[in-house]
């Protein structure tokens, strides 16, 4: 059988300051983290050291250590690294081996009986990017890093959440593989359902020492077996499950996966095996024309969803540092606040299986971009041999997951062409339509033909209209926080919302964490550098200004209200698009996460703390949701008689008839009840119930809001939704007055008045702490217990300290 030798200790890092330091070098891992580790570079997430260590990446940097010799027992020894970053030549004894250029394949070198120094020496990207655009020509960017002529992580480069920190190194493992008579090469398996039955098709290549002696196959899954022939280096072995197990999405159903081990025979002697978890599922993405434009709906199972989804980012600037745990964390993370679909965004990197195991374990469903966003990229060589290497590699490693569903050519790059001024720049030079419309549909059709392939996103699915139309297909919503109000989601009902956000700073530790001893206020230097978008402080200091009084030299206030405009913001979008299923079928929200501790989009922050956003997609995202809506507003169908009506939806995407009556209150902000009504409603399984709200609850004027409230069958606390017809700072509110007492494992508040979006900020209690919400509002007399997770001394004064809610202008 084959034998594996990692290659993890003995590496030496070669400094190049002119002594020719050797530093101890950390495989996987990559220039930085050695530099770190050895205490030669600052920091780089802290402070404004990201500036002094930006030379790091403009360097040449050598990776060595002895390369044993293989085992006499076996015929041929191979030497695997997979994953190097990004641009190298691999040397043994100064003899060349190969050279590569590309960060997401994996690279196989035959060091059958050599031994010696193994060298491996790494141009600096920036070199290797300079010289593909001098070669093929430039070409316009969303940036002005060169990200866009060498096959790396693009946001390496920088983003408009992320540092210019651009990595070199062995980033993934290394080891040797020693082998006889012949070895399994690649595995593509395709999982489809037939009637009931989980069918696996393993198609299978093998590479040989020498021969062409006829080999074996024995596959087996779920308790069935089947063997096959090879005759020369390739062969296919089928198995069919009956009355197999199908694998659901979470909240649909579970998700049972099944080990799939196939081993290679020479006569009777094992030579080789593989051995991966599948789960078996359909899928489908429905991109009918109806009467909305044209649909972009993911079917599972036959089962038609609304995706309530998120965007990935690489979750480390230093992708070599997430550990198995952490993705498994974060996703849990993710699963928890009601998440069922995680989109691997395409300015990353394709992750590591680890990220794969934990969305099928927890019933994610991945929708895979390939790793080309918002710029033109050339289509010559050397970059398009690498484009088709990477991509064939990746579609067939990634194939057994079941929680992947959906291909995606590009982020951005089909809309930029479009309107972002690159067309007639481009003067008819290549920039990427030929892999997105050509070569990546054909790799996908021809390795992976059980999942949905889309060109981009956004894509309208046809050059005839525009990338970015909302009424066909995915549509990415970025003026409304770029340019206007976040109540402009409502203005109209996109096919599937794949982009939208709105920025927040951090949690306080983070920052307390990032920027130490600096005097905090919203334009210091220290923020400043952590918030990467262009005019990202003014157009949060905007978004702010339509809603509240911007607090003036008060950082904690300005820190509370951007992280709570931030909850309105995606709680409009989500709660709007949500009511009009299932013309709208599923928003992705910008973003779940960071690389680093940064202003961003983001619902959890570089240091893995939930923001207020967090908690409230627990609540967007439940299963059961209540929202007030004024039809009319991006729904012509539902205007009568010319006129506008509120009404109450009812979101279920349970599998069971939601069936309750609702309590509708209009209230005056001192907390007078001034008329209510209890209507029934029922909502069908997976649908969406309307009911009218009437006339004499419809608030008059800024001093009254709507209140509705029922019960959720699930269990747990009644559903609300609130509805304020003006901006908080044209709402006369009370004084807010609560009582606050601590209570076993947290915090009770009281509520005297209207106390509107009330925040604990657990980590100001102790850098390890946690609340188990975000913004709750509270009508006079409710109450409400704010529970602590981790490390805290209660204290009645620091709780209430913590404690933030809305104020009265003024």
């Amino acid at each position: 059988m084959r034998q594996v030798t990692p290659l993890t200790d003995g590496w030496i890092l070669h400094h190049p300051d002119g002594t020719d330091q050797a530093l101890p070098a950390s495989v996987p891992g990559c220039v930085h983290t050695d530099l770190l580790a050895a205490g030669l570079i600052p920091d780089p997430f802290l402070g404004r050291n990201e500036t002094e260590v930006a030379w790091v990446g403009r360097r040449a940097w050598t990776y060595e250590r002895d390369l044993p010799a293989g085992g006499p027992a076996h015929e041929r020894t191979d030497l695997v690294f997979d994953g190097l970053d990004t641009v190298a030549e691999i040397l043994l004894d100064g003899r060349p081996l190969g050279r590569v250029r590309n960060m997401h394949r994996s690279y196989r070198f035959d060091v059958t009986g050599l031994s010696g120094r193994l060298t491996v020496r790494f141009a600096s990207a920036y070199d290797e990017a300079e010289a593909v655009r001098a070669a093929v020509g430039d070409r316009p960017g969303a940036y002005p890093e060169p990200y866009q002529y060498v096959r790396k992580m693009a946001c390496s480069f920088g983003w408009d959440w992320g540092p210019t920190l651009v990595t070199a190194g062995i980033w993934r493992p290394v080891r040797l593989e020693h082998w006889s008579t012949a070895r399994i090469a690649r595995v593509r398996p395709l999982v489809t359902v037939e009637d009931g039955a989980g069918v696996v098709e393993l198609a299978v290549d093998v590479e040989r020492t020498e021969g062409g002696a006829p080999l074996g196959l024995e596959a087996s899954v779920g308790g069935v077996r089947a063997r096959a022939r090879i005759e020369g280096t390739a062969g296919t072995v089928r198995l069919r499950v009956p009355d197999v197990r199908l694998w659901w999405p979470r909240g649909y159903g579970e998700q049972p996966l099944y080990d799939v081990e196939l081993t290679l025979f020479d006569g009777e002697e094992a030579v080789d095996s593989w051995r991966r978890r599948t789960g078996f599922r359909r899928v489908e993405l429905d991109t009918s024309p109806d009467a909305h434009g044209t649909g972009f709906t993911l079917v599972v199972n036959g089962e038609r969803l609304f995706a309530r989804g998120v965007n990935w980012i690489p979750d480390d600037a230093f992708p070599s540092r997430i550990t198995r745990d952490r993705y498994r964390r974060r996703l849990e993370q993710a699963a928890a606040a009601g998440v069922d679909l995680v989109r691997v965004w395409g300015g990353g990197i394709y992750e590591s299986e680890d990220l794969y195991d934990a969305c099928d374990e927890l019933g994610l469903l991945v929708w895979q971009d390939f790793p080309f966003a918002c710029a033109a990229y050339p289509e010559e060589q050397p970059l398009r041999g690498e484009v088709e290497a990477e991509a064939r590699e990746n579609v067939v490693r990634l194939m057994p997951h079941p929680s992947l569903v959906l291909w995606n050519g590009n982020n951005e790059n089909l809309w930029g062409f479009r309107d972002w001024g690159w067309e007639p720049a481009l003067a008819g030079d290549s920039w990427g339509e030929g892999y997105y419309l050509g070569l990546l549909p054909r790799v996908v059709a021809e390795s992976d033909p059980t999942r949905p392939y889309t060109a981009g996103s956004p894509w309208s699915g046809s050059w005839l209209r525009h990338p970015n139309d909302p009424a066909h297909g995915t549509h990415h919503s970025w003026e409304v926080w770029n340019r206007a109000d976040y109540a402009d989601y409502r203005l109209d009902v996109p096919r599937f919302v794949a982009e939208f956000g709105w920025q927040a700073p951090p949690a306080y530790a983070t920052l307390r964490r990032a920027l130490p001893g600096e005097e905090f206020a919203a334009d210091s230097p220290g923020v400043l550098h952590h918030q990467k978008a262009a005019d990202g402080n003014g157009k949060l200091e905007r978004g702010l200004a339509r809603h509240f009084a911007v607090p003036e030299g008060d950082f904690d206030r300005w820190h509370y209200l951007t992280q709570l405009n931030q909850v309105r913001a995606v709680a409009a979008g989500v709660e709007h698009w949500r009511s009009h299923w299932p013309v709208c079928a599923g928003t992705v929200v910008w973003q779940l996460n960071d690389c680093w501790p940064v202003t961003s989009w983001s619902a959890i922050d570089g240091d893995g703390r939930e923001k207020p956003l967090y908690h409230e997609l627990r609540r967007l995202y439940a299963d059961r949701l209540l929202t007030v809506r004024t039809d009319g507003n991006g729904d012509a169908s539902a205007d009568r008689d010319g006129g506008r009506r509120m009404v109450v939806a009812a979101v279920n995407q349970a599998a069971e008839q939601w069936r309750t009556v609702l309590r509708l209150r209009r209230m005056a902000v001192d907390g007078r009840v001034l008329a209510e009504a209890e209507p029934e409603c029922a909502a069908g399984a997976r649908t969406v119930a309307l009911v009218e709200v009437p006339a004499e609850l419809v608030p008059a004027g800024p001093e009254e809001f709507l209140v509705a409230d029922a019960q959720d069958p699930a269990g747990g606390e009644p559903l609300r939704a609130l509805h304020f017809p003006a901006a908080d700072r044209d709402i006369p509110y009370p004084r807010p007055e609560f009582e606050v007492a601590l209570a076993p494992e947290g915090v009770t508040v009281t509520a005297r008045t209207l106390v509107r979006d009330l925040l604990l900020q657990a980590d100001r209690l102790d850098p390890e702490a946690s609340a188990d919400r975000g913004p709750v509002t509270l009508l006079p007399g409710e109450r409400v217990t704010i529970g602590v997770r981790g490390r805290w001394t209660p204290d009645l004064k620091t709780a209430r300290a913590a404690l933030y809610c809305v104020e009265p202008a003024g």
